[in-house]
């Protein structure tokens, strides 16, 4: 601290100048930032009166926890849950049994066509058959109302899968995999012994976008699940919702009151609860997804 007072004081006028305006302006999106998790947080433990009356603002108020209780209460929470959860576990091992593998292939400088295959990988970043043709391709293949409907149209992406070919062509030598083939090793045992390891920081960021994007998703569901005991939480949760404000809007004067104030307290309540899981997944896998996200950074 003390030198940090120091440098403070040696430096020139503008760059102190700069520095507090950054600080300042750094401060002012950090506030912007966390404010509104902060106040969904509080929110949701608040009487529903006072959030709706806009006297919540920095603590909760009337300590309630009657959202979370109708939110659980409802059977239909925990089928989303389970199916939420199957097709983020089995849709994102897809993804990354799709994505490394062929991010590794790309990144190797004597791949006869490479040039070829990127710019047909990337063709499909800005043109898509459209909605239609890709509802009547999943109805062909029998996925319709099905998991895999909403698994593997999605199996690659092409974002992260550029982003993992420019992290291996750069953190994997070739000097590295030709000396391992001196020493006898296979193109598997390359592949699964020597890329996989060091490509642990890319692989951990991809695996979260995955994740996340799986367990965020409901669009293809509303297309091509019609079973509800299929649907994922954010169906569920997108559902109870409209149910909710549709009640209130079409009940007596008595009753709107009440259901207004318990579509209150959902709202707050299904945004904690659909992030939860992420929330709880992210520390574990922090450290792989910084080192991951500064591919682009120079090395000294």
């Amino acid at each position: 601290m003390i030198i940090g007072k120091e440098k403070f004081r040696t430096q020139p006028l503008g760059d102190k100048i700069f520095d507090v305006i950054n600080q300042l302006l750094l401060i002012i999106v950090l506030i912007a930032v966390f404010y509104p998790l902060y106040f969904i947080v509080i929110a949701s433990f608040s009487d529903p009166s006072a959030v709706a009356s806009g006297n919540v603002y920095f603590v909760p108020k009337g300590f309630n926890l009657d959202g979370y209780l109708k939110v659980f209460e409802n059977e239909k929470i925990w089928i989303g849950y389970k199916n939420s959860i199957i097709y983020t576990i089995v849709g994102t091992a897809i993804n990354l049994a799709f994505t490394v593998p062929a991010a590794y292939g790309l990144s190797k400088k004597g791949l006869p066509g490479k040039g070829f295959l990127m710019g047909m990988i990337t063709f499909t970043m800005f043109f898509s058959g459209g909605l239609i043709p890709g509802y009547l391709l999943i109805d062909n293949l029998g996925m319709n109302n099905t998991m895999w409907a909403l698994v593997l149209p999605g199996a690659v992406s092409v974002y992260n899968l550029i982003v993992t070919r420019s992290y291996m062509a750069s953190n994997i030598s070739g000097e590295l995999e030709e000396a391992a083939q001196l020493d006898g090793c296979s193109d598997f045992n390359m592949f699964f012994k020597i890329v996989i390891p060091l490509s642990k920081p890319i692989i951990g960021v991809i695996l979260l976008m995955y994740a996340v994007g799986h367990w965020n998703a409901y669009f293809n569901a509303l297309i091509y699940i019609r079973d509800q005991g299929l649907y994922p939480l954010q169906i569920i949760l997108r559902d109870l919702l409209i149910q909710t404000e549709q009640a209130a809007s079409m009940g007596g004067d008595a009753s709107v009151m009440e259901l207004q104030r318990i579509s209150e307290m959902l709202k707050y309540a299904v945004i904690i609860v659909s992030s939860l899981p992420v929330l709880c997944i992210y520390p574990f896998i922090q450290k792989y997804f910084e080192k991951g996200m500064m591919i682009g950074s120079l090395k000294g």
